[in-house]
């Protein structure tokens, strides 16, 4: 399902219009991405959590040369389904 089709089916289900679903899907996903850039943890009940983990450097390779490089300490999103998605499926 790409964003057009996400944002119909958000349209159809909610039953509103497409504009406004997709105003909605816009603010969620900005309101995600400056809740993670704070550092804060989002927990939407029921349906799971997103939080920013930091990565440890660490040594990695080179697939085409095989030459040891230094793979920088950095930070990942993180998402956890919570037991009712986890459920549905």
């Amino acid at each position: 399902m790409n964003k057009g089709e996400f944002i119909s089916a958000v349209a159809s289900q909610a039953g509103v219009t497409k504009e406004m679903a997709s105003k909605c899907y816009e603010g969620m996903v900005e309101t995600i991405k400056e809740a993670l850039a704070n550092g804060e943890k989002i927990a939407l009940v029921g349906f799971g959590n997103f939080e920013v983990k930091e990565t440890a450097a660490r040594e990695g390779k080179n697939p085409a040369t095989g030459e040891t490089i230094q793979i920088p300490a950095g930070k990942k999103v993180s998402f956890k389904a919570g037991k009712a998605l986890k459920d549905s499926l």
